[in-house]
């Protein structure tokens, strides 16, 4: 149960509305074009389960912005059949960030394309900048761009996962969704788990143009400090990235 639908509809504007304790996703748009929201203010306990802030699935042409979402799941989740989506000036936590996906379930062919999520701030989430894919899917997600953004204290700042299965057994699978064109530029902050980077894609699908910028994550205890895991990953990194992400190139043009 949806706290507030807007379906198959055109030019929408939601503005200076705030939603709290819904029972599961707060606000869905689906199979629309040309919406606009602004000024939301989005509230549920931490620990509720399904309660996404906002949901976006087979729409096109969405601005999200200036916006607190502090949920129990992603603050903002984006599905199948979206494309040229804006989210920005976003305070996140806490919450599960900001999730492309899942994609591919079940061998579905789903995607999703030029995506912009910038100046956004995450707090004590428990992901951040996450793009996750099942096994044996197909379509893509590609032209994505996360920018400008703040972490405080976030578990798992940017992660793609190709093998995403929040089952205990999934089988094993050639097919993947395929992962392209994806920007990290200016990301700075802290994570409080020690993989603040973790790319994890397919044998048979690699990653491709995954490129990073200006990007620094410490650990948010001073005296630990972070590190990456990186597994069929092509694409660059200009030298100042840490933690390195070890297969990616360093790009010697910064």
């Amino acid at each position: 149960m949806q706290g507030l639908v807007v379906a198959n509809s055109n030019n929408v504007h939601i503005d200076d509305l705030t939603f709290e304790d819904s029972p599961q996703m707060h606000i869905a748009f689906e199979r629309s074009t040309n919406i606009e929201a602004t000024n939301l203010t989005i509230i549920a306990p931490g620990n509720s389960p399904n309660t996404d802030g906002i949901h976006i699935q087979h729409s096109s042409n969405v601005s999200i912005a200036h916006s607190i979402i502090s949920t129990g799941d992603d603050c903002v989740s984006i599905g199948d059949g979206s494309s040229h989506l804006n989210i920005t000036n976003i305070f996140c936590g806490p919450g599960h960030g900001i999730s492309i996906g899942s994609l591919g379930m079940k061998g579905r062919n789903e995607k999703v394309e030029f995506v912009h999520v910038n100046n956004v701030s995450f707090t004590e989430t428990q992901n951040g900048v996450r793009i996750k894919t099942w096994q044996g899917g197909k379509g893509y997600a590609r032209h994505i761009v996360f920018e400008n953004i703040i972490f405080q204290g976030s578990h798992n700042p940017i992660v793609i996962d190709q093998y995403y299965c929040p089952h205990k057994h999934c089988k094993n699978k050639t097919l993947a969704v395929k992962i392209s064109d994806v920007t990290y530029n200016h990301i700075l902050g802290t994570s409080n788990g020690e993989t603040a980077v973790a790319f994890s894609c397919s044998t048979s699908t690699p990653c491709k143009n995954i490129i990073m910028k200006d990007i620094h994550l410490g650990h948010v205890k001073h005296e630990k400090k972070t590190s990456s895991y990186c597994s069929n990953v092509r694409g660059t990194a200009d030298p100042g990235v840490f933690p390195k992400v070890s297969c990616l190139q360093v790009d010697e043009n910064v």
